[in-house]
């Protein structure tokens, strides 16, 4: 019996003490999903996430920021005649997926809020940024200038997404 006994504690003892510190316990407790990610049903939270997407370079995060007929414009100053150029949502993830698997680095800084207007369902907001992309060492492109974005959403419990966003950047 004491030997039982003592096997038990020896077997005890030793699985106790088989904790790995490199691998820390499961944190079980609740996380809402806000530690990091803004909260989209504010337009600063929109703003916040639209950083994280592309700071961490994430797709579905910057995906879930674009109503279904979202449509992008800028305007291209290397024709003979500057002109307004679009494109939708599909035409515009495509690109941002490039865009982001192509750079090592993306920063993005949003600056100070310009104008905002509009109502519960529906805001423009003209903000001013700065955006560094940093391809290798050598190629490292600087872009600032200003945002113009129509948020939307279906009622006001529901987050904010965009429709439209007119790049006036110098690039």
């Amino acid at each position: 019996m004491k030997r039982l006994l003592l096997y038990f504690g020896l077997c005890s003892t030793l699985f106790i003490s088989c904790i790995n510190p490199f691998a820390p316990s499961f944190d079980d407790s609740p996380h809402t999903g806000t530690d990091v990610l803004g909260d989209q049903t504010t337009i600063e939270g929109a703003f916040t996430n639209f950083k994280l997407s592309y700071t961490t370079q994430d797709t579905l995060l910057y995906g879930r920021l674009l109503a279904p007929n979202f449509v992008f414009v800028y305007t291209d100053y290397y024709l003979d005649r500057p002109i307004d150029i679009s494109w939708g949502r599909d035409e515009d993830m495509r690109a941002t997926y490039r865009l982001f698997r192509s750079a090592n680095n993306i920063d993005l800084i949003w600056n100070e809020i310009i104008s905002q207007s509009g109502d519960s369902l529906q805001t423009s907001v003209r903000r001013s940024f700065n955006l560094t992309i940093s391809f290798t060492a050598d190629d490292v492109v600087r872009i600032g200038g200003y945002a113009n974005l129509l948020f939307e959403r279906r009622n006001p419990d529901t987050i904010w997404r965009i429709t439209r966003w007119t790049d006036e950047s110098n690039f």
